[in-house]
């Protein structure tokens, strides 16, 4: 591994890992695969391998190359279907393909699995990753990433399965086709697989990436972890590191979920408890939460964040994880920035998913 003899760099061990699939899980908004799967698999060749450096994206060379890797698929499937080493494989894919060797990983999103993905080829390779992602949260759609929304190229990009099988798009018109390509090639190689893009420079990461997601990952889970150890609140503890709001506490009636076109879509239904007795909460999904509405009024809606955890262990529950009974509280966050703005919302706004309403801001 390379020495960027940095004060700042830390590493990915075993502790470190559970807590960030923890924070990643709950700022996964629902999505980006189950949390705990993805740490059983980052677990595994971090012991094998060593940890993962991790770099913040000023500390990158000026002449490095970053390569986004990530999953793809429904993440119902992806509980029954295990990923092994996909990653690594697109990884090398597109390394072949472009003829660049990667200097360093980064994340695709922050969110459940999908955060830890890029530590598996990374600990196997001895490369770092990027404390940056390309969502600062978890979207269901490929082109829903902020490098691409500010002009990084999303092509080409290689995809792959466990069987052995890669795929290189060489190149789209636009990013939403390199989604309905990649989509139609995982729903081939079983509705999961995992791709890599092809190297962003170091300019490119500084300008376009959501920075620090994780470190905010790890804290969150961090925090969870203490307040558990120590009999106070989780909830609370997630609240100071990550300013937000509770939108809604209560016990899941019902789920309404199915896998179509690569997606796991669907609505959630809550009934309140405590001081939100008599009042119902409805979650519409597609991978991850997309509109909450509180007795029909919408009370969040993306690009912020929208959250359920265990009430009383402040664990991240997931949409494919969903099920009659569960005691879950939403929370609330607001979205990065670089989401908010009039390209960000023309990309992943409530418009892009079909809701006919403007984005209004979660304030907290």
């Amino acid at each position: 591994m390379r020495d960027y003899g940095s004060e700042n760099l830390w590493e990915v061990t075993e502790s470190a890992l559970e807590s960030i699939a923890i924070g990643a899980g709950i700022l996964g908004t629902g999505g980006g695969g189950n949390p705990y799967i993805g740490q059983l698999r980052a677990r595994q060749v971090i012991r094998e391998k060593g940890p993962v450096a991790v770099l913040s994206p000023e500390e990158l060379p000026d002449d490095a190359r970053v390569v986004c890797v990530g999953g793809i698929g429904a993440p119902t499937v992806g509980i029954e279907k295990v990923r092994d080493y996909q990653s690594y494989h697109a990884l090398r894919a597109i390394e072949d393909y472009t003829g660049e060797k990667a200097t360093a990983l980064i994340s695709n999103e922050i969110g459940g699995s999908n955060s830890v993905e890029p530590l598996i080829p990374a600990a196997m390779t001895g490369l770092p990753v990027v404390d940056a992602d390309g969502m600062g949260r978890a979207f269901p759609e490929f082109q829903m990433k902020t490098f691409f929304v500010y002009g990084v190229p999303c092509c080409p990009m290689a995809v792959a399965d466990e069987k052995g099988n890669s795929v290189v798009i060489r190149d789209t018109i636009n990013p939403q086709w390199a989604e309905r390509l990649a989509r139609s090639i995982t729903v081939q190689m079983g509705c999961v697989a995992c791709y890599a893009v092809a190297p962003m420079s170091a300019q490119q990461v500084r300008r376009t990436a959501v920075p620090n997601s994780l470190t905010l990952a790890r804290n969150l889970g961090d925090a969870v972890k203490q307040a558990r150890q120590e009999g106070r609140d989780p909830l609370s503890a997630i609240l100071e590191v990550c300013p937000g709001k509770e939108l809604f506490g209560g016990k899941v009636m019902d789920v309404d979920r199915r896998t179509a076109a690569g997606f796991a879509r669907g609505t959630l239904g809550i009934d309140g408890l405590d001081s939100w007795a008599g009042q119902k909460m409805e979650i519409e999904f597609q991978n991850e939460n997309l509109v909450a509405r509180r007795d029909g009024e919408i009370v969040c809606i993306v690009p912020d964040l929208i959250c359920a955890v265990g009430t009383d262990l402040g664990e991240p529950v997931t949409t494919e994880m969903m099920r009659y009974g569960l005691r879950v509280t939403i929370l609330g966050f607001p979205a990065p920035a670089l989401w908010t703005s009039d390209e960000g919302l023309a990309v992943a706004g409530p418009r892009a998913f079909g809701y006919d309403v403007d984005y209004v801001a979660l304030t907290v």
